[in-house]
This record gives structure tokens, C-alpha cells and sequence, in this order.
């Protein structure tokens, strides 16, 4: 694979991306490309990377077959049960309700999609689109259930990453697989298509142990209201809608968020977050210490 620029995470401490920060905050511009592979690497053409590389994410439809699907589905219904799940901390819950938000480290505690992510239909193209080996930095299933299902505000998945977990720079980038119909009135993910070239500075140092209490309801490493607005005018807003079984692939800095499900019709989404090998976890860049294994693994060993 043709690696674009030599980027040695695990050597890596100078931060080219700094955040959680007590001065007025600034929208850097990303240094690093989206696409790191080429069109020999894998199944996206040269037509599909350019344009990932431009709005930082594609939408694949029919990647998992219903069957696939409904395997999925009661794997999330397994392990949101499954009381060793909710005492390790790997279950979340929504606020105020027993209802489940999200259930976290599913690929080493799921035959099913531990096998899925080395399924040649979504590992060649994490592959290609990060032009390396990978390995699973985060693996979840977010689950919005019917009327009681809050969304998740704007934020850059990379500045939480970069921030609390150790990531250097954002070559990594996540598969968001729907695991029911993503209508656009049910809780379905926004994106900015373009944001990903800049890195929004957030304000406000991260708290000890933010994770307990940000996986609920994200407070910390947000951006701000203007700077919302200022990319929103900039970037525009997409919708992620389609049926069960559709791939999102986006990249680790867009910015997105979602609103509350309203509606009866529940939602929810397998996310397979894959990192380069050659970008692994440091000390974190704005936290004391590094979030658990089970949020953000160490385990760097390149998934075959």
C-alpha cells in the first residue's frame, strides 16, 4: 500500500492537534490526508476515494444481508442483558431509564461481529481507505430506542479520541452499519460533508474519569455554538438514512451528531472503528489518564 506521509504514531508525542484548552479556541486546518491508499488497495475506484477524501464519508447500501442483520441484532440484545456486560461498565444506559444508549468492546465479546471485522467486505476497505494494516480501536452498538432515545451533540470523534484515549492524528475512521432503518425522523445521524479538514479546538479541561459521565451526555470536548454555526454555514448538513444493513464509512474527524427519537421506531447502529497501525495510542493529550481498554484498546495487533 502507498502510505501518503510517514506518520509513527506509537513514536509520536509532538501534538499537532491541541484541545481542551483555556484561550479562545481556533479551527485548525487537518494536515494529514483522508484516503491513504490507492485504487490497486482495495475495492473502492479511484471515482469513490476522491470523493471520500472530499466529504470524508460513503454510504454503501446492502453491505449485510437481512439474516446478517438479524444475527447482529440479537447479539445486542445478548450482551445489553447479560449482567457481567452492565457491572464491567460496557453497557450504557440512558439517563434516567433502564433503557440502553450504547454497548461497548462488542467484538471480543461477540463471535459474530468479531468475525464481521475481519470480513473481507469491511476489513480490505478500512485497509485501503487508512493504507496500512488496522486493528479495532473502538468497537459499540448504539441503540435509540422509540421515544425515549436521546441523540448524541455535535462533536469530531478524532478530538475525543485525540484528547482522552492517545490517538496522534486522524488516521483512523469508522464503520456505522444499520441494524434497523435509519429513517431521517427517528434519531439518524447528521454529518457535515467537508468538516473533516478542520480540527475544532474545544474548551475546558477534561475532568477525571469524563467517560462515566460523557457517554451519557457529552458536556466536554464540544465545540461551541458559533463555531457550530460557522461550519454548518460552511459545510452544509447530510442526513445518514437507509435500511438495515447500510455502511456508513466516515472519517474520524467529521463532525456529526444526532437529535432525540421521538417516534415509536426505534434505531440502532453497529460503529467498527479501525485505526492504522501505523497511529497507535500514546498518553492521552488532554487527560490524566487514558479511558479503559474496553473504550479504547491497546491492543495493537493488526486484525487478519
Amino acid at each position: 500500500m502507498t502510505q501518503v506521509a510517514e506518520v509513527q504514531g506509537h513514536t509520536n508525542r509532538h501534538d499537532r492537534y491541541p484541545t481542551r484548552i483555556a484561550a479562545e479556541p481556533s479551527m485548525l486546518h487537518r494536515a494529514e490526508p483522508t484516503v491513504w491508499g490507492t485504487p490497486a488497495d482495495g475495492p473502492f475506484d479511484s471515482p469513490a476515494l476522491a470523493g471520500h477524501e472530499s466529504r470524508g464519508f460513503t454510504i454503501i447500501d446492502n453491505v449485510l444481508s437481512a439474516g446478517e442483520v438479524m444475527s447482529c441484532r440479537e447479539e445486542l440484545d445478548r450482551l445489553s442483558r447479560d449482567p457481567a456486560m452492565r457491572d464491567s461498565g460496557r453497557v450504557i444506559i440512558e439517563r434516567g431509564t433502564d433503557e440502553v444508549r450504547s454497548v461497548f468492546d462488542v467484538h471480543r465479546r461477540s463471535d459474530v461481529i468479531g468475525e464481521l471485522i475481519r470480513d473481507s467486505r469491511i476489513l480490505d476497505r478500512a485497509r485501503q481507505l487508512l493504507g496500512s494494516d488496522v486493528y479495532i480501536h473502538q468497537s459499540r452498538i448504539n441503540s435509540m430506542p422509540g421515544f425515549k432515545g436521546t441523540g448524541f451533540y455535535w462533536h469530531s470523534d478524532f478530538e475525543t479520541w485525540h484528547a482522552e484515549d492517545g490517538l496522534p492524528v486522524p488516521r483512523a475512521v469508522s464503520c456505522s452499519i444499520t441494524l434497523t432503518e435509519n429513517y431521517p425522523f427517528n434519531g439518524s445521524l447528521m454529518v457535515m460533508p467537508g468538516s473533516h479538514k478542520r480540527f475544532v479546538q474545544c474548551v475546558g479541561a477534561t475532568p477525571d474519569d469524563n467517560y462515566t459521565s460523557s457517554l451519557v451526555s457529552q458536556e466536554v470536548g464540544v465545540p461551541r455554538r458559533e463555531d457550530v454555526t460557522r461550519m454548518a454555514a460552511e459545510f452544509g448538513i447530510d442526513q445518514f438514512t437507509g435500511a438495515a444493513g447500510t455502511a456508513l464509512w466516515f472519517d474520524s474527524n467529521v463532525m456529526h451528531g444526532s437529535g432525540n427519537n421521538i417516534t415509536p421506531y426505534p434505531r440502532s447502529n453497529l460503529f467498527l472503528v479501525f485505526n492504522s497501525v501505523e497511529n497507535t495510542l500514546v498518553e492521552p493529550f488532554a487527560a490524566a489518564r487514558p479511558r479503559p481498554e474496553y473504550i479504547a484498546s491497546r491492543d495493537f495487533t493488526p486484525l487478519s
